[in-house]
C-alpha cells in the first residue's frame, strides 16, 4: 500500500475526526498500524507515509557458520539433493548449538550462489569455459580470406535408393566475411573426404547460375578434426591450391559458430516445411522426398538465403561478398581442380572394349591409342555415367558409359543395386536348401558296436 492509499484512509481521522478505533473496525486495518501511520504523518506529512524498506532487508540472519557449511556442500561434487543438504545443515547447526536453518533458507542460500562458481565447481573448467568465459568473435577482413566447412545430419527422413527411410547429411562451405554459402553437398551415409571435396569443388569453381556469384580459392579453410578434414587428400589439395587449413580446438566448436547457426536456420525454416521432418517429439514420420528432391530444395533455400538481408550485416551475403567488385584467386582450369579434389581410384588398364570401372564399361575414341596402357581415372560419385581419363597427370579425354549414355547414374545407385541383387540371390539359396534336403532319401543309421570299457582276453571267457 503506497502513501496515497494510506492517506485516503488516514484523512478520515485527520480531517473528519473519526477515531482510529472506528477506522480499524470499518477498514480491517490494525489499530496499531493506523497509529503508526498517524505518527508518520505528523512527523513527515503525506510523504512520510511512503513505505520504507527494512534496513536489514536482504541481510541473511542465518549464522555465518551455517551459511559456509551449506555453500561448501552445494559446491561439492556430486552435489547432495536439497533435502539431504537441509538435513545435514540442521544436524551441523545442532552440533554447534546454532539455530537450525529452514528448508526455504537452505534453498535460498544455494540459489544465491554465483552460477559461474557452481559451473566451475560441479562441471569443471571445460564447461565453465564454454558457458561463462568471454568470447571474442572474429570476422574476416575481406571475402575469401576465411572459409568455414562442416557437416550436419539433417532432421529429416528420405526415401533411400533401396526404398527404405534414410537420414541424409549436409556439408556446406561458408565465407566468414559475408556469411555467403559458397558450396554444399547433400548425401547419405557417413561424411567422407569425397563429399567434402565435392562441396569444395562447387564452392571454388564458377557457378552456372549468375546469381550465385561466390567462387574462388580461399586463403584459410577453418574445419574441425573429422577424419575427412584431416585426410592426406585434403592436405595435398590445400598445398597445391595454397590454402592454409586451420583445425578448431578439440571440444571447442565456437570458432565455427556461424556455420552452426546456418544449420539451425536450415532446420527451422526449410526442413520443418518438408515431409519427413523429424521435429521434437516426432516418432517415425513418413518420408516424402528422395535425395535429389532434397538437394533441389536446399539449393533453392541457399539461393534465397544468399540474397536476403542478414541480421548482423544489414545487407545480403551476396552483396557483402561482391562488395565493390574484385577478382578472386582461381585454379588454372576445371580439369586441374578435379585432379586435386575428386577421388583418384587405383590405376586402370585400357582394355580392347574400353575401361572397366565399378561394373561399367567406358569408351571414347581417344582411348584407341592407349589400349594396354595403364591410366588414371577420376570421377564424380554423384554421376558415374562418365569418367575423366588421365595419363601421367595429363588429361586425355572423358569416357562415357556406353550402356547408359543418356542416364545419370550415381555410385550409390550402383552399390544399392548390387546389394539388392545379393539379397535376392541369398533368399533364393535359402528357399532352395530345405527343398533339396527333403527330396533326398533318408539314410538309415548303421548300428554301432559298443566298445567295451575293459579289454578282455580269451582266457577270461
Amino acid at each position: 500500500m503506497d502513501a496515497t492509499e494510506r492517506w485516503r484512509v488516514l484523512r478520515l481521522h485527520v480531517e473528519d475526526q473519526i477515531p482510529l478505533a472506528v477506522l480499524a473496525r470499518e477498514t480491517g486495518i490494525a489499530a496499531r498500524t493506523l497509529q503508526r501511520w498517524n505518527q508518520l504523518y505528523r512527523v513527515g506529512g503525506v510523504s512520510g507515509l511512503d513505505p520504507h524498506p527494512r534496513a536489514d532487508r536482504g541481510v541473511r540472519r542465518t549464522a555465518p557458520e551455517t551459511v559456509a557449511f551449506i555453500e561448501r556442500l552445494a559446491l561439492t561434487r556430486p552435489r547432495p539433493a536439497l533435502a539431504t543438504l537441509h538435513r545435514l545443515a540442521v544436524a551441523d547447526a545442532q552440533r554447534q548449538e546454532l539455530p537450525a536453518p529452514s528448508y526455504a533458507t537452505v534453498r535460498q542460500i544455494v540459489g544465491a550462489l554465483d552460477p559461474a562458481l557452481v559451473t566451475l565447481a560441479l562441471e569443471g573448467p571445460v564447461s565453465y569455459r564454454d558457458k561463462h568465459e568471454l568470447v571474442f568473435r572474429r570476422r574476416a577482413e575481406r571475402p575469401n580470406q576465411t572459409w568455414q566447412s562442416d557437416h550436419t545430419e539433417l532432421d529429416i527422413l528420405l526415401v533411400g535408393a533401396d526404398g527404405k527411410p534414410d537420414r541424409p547429411w549436409l556439408t556446406t562451405v561458408m565465407d566468414d566475411y559475408s556469411r555467403a554459402i559458397c558450396g554444399y553437398m547433400v548425401f547419405t551415409g557417413a561424411p567422407s573426404a569425397i563429399n567434402t571435396a565435392l562441396a569444395l569443388r562447387q564452392a571454388i569453381w564458377r557457378k552456372t547460375d549468375p546469381a550465385w556469384a561466390m567462387f574462388g580459392i580461399p586463403d584459410v579453410l577453418h574445419v574441425d578434426h573429422g577424419s575427412d578434414f584431416i585426410s592426406h587428400h585434403l592436405e595435398r589439395t590445400a598445398i597445391a591450391l595454397h590454402i592454409r587449413i586451420i583445425h578448431s580446438t578439440v571440444g571447442r566448436p565456437q570458432g565455427r559458430g556461424k556455420i552452426e547457426r546456418f544449420f539451425g536456420t536450415v532446420n527451422t525454416e526449410l526442413l520443418s516445411t518438408l515431409p519427413g521432418h523429424l521435429g521434437p517429439g516426432a516418432k517415425s514420420p513418413s518420408p516424402g522426398l528422395d535425395l535429389r528432391g532434397l538437394d533441389r530444395a536446399i539449393g533453392d533455400f541457399i539461393a534465397t538465403y544468399n540474397d536476403r538481408p542478414h541480421s548482423e550485416l544489414g545487407i545480403s551475403p551476396r552483396d557483402a561478398w561482391v562488395a565493390d567488385g574484385w577478382l578472386p584467386r582461381m585454379p588454372e582450369s576445371l580439369e586441374e581442380l578435379d585432379g586435386l579434389l575428386l577421388t583418384v581410384p587405383k590405376n586402370r588398364v585400357v582394355q580392347r572394349d574400353g575401361i572397366h570401372f565399378q561394373g561399367q564399361r567406358y569408351l571414347s575414341p581417344t582411348l584407341a591409342s592407349f589400349v594396354g596402357h595403364t591410366i588414371t581415372i577420376r570421377y564424380d560419385p554423384r554421376d558415374v555415367s562418365e569418367i575423366r581419363v588421365y595419363d601421367r597427370d595429363t588429361f586425355i579425354c572423358t569416357a562415357i558409359d556406353e550402356a547408359h549414355p543418356n542416364l545419370r547414374l550415381s555410385l550409390l545407385d550402383i552399390e544399392t543395386a548390387r546389394r539388392a541383387r545379393r539379397k535376392q540371390l541369398r533368399r533364393a539359396i535359402n528357399d532352395r536348401i530345405p527343398t533339396v534336403a527333403t527330396r533326398e532319401e533318408p539314410r538309415t543309421p548303421e548300428p554301432t558296436k559298443r566298445r567295451p570299457k575293459l579289454r578282455t582276453y580269451e582266457e577270461d571267457e
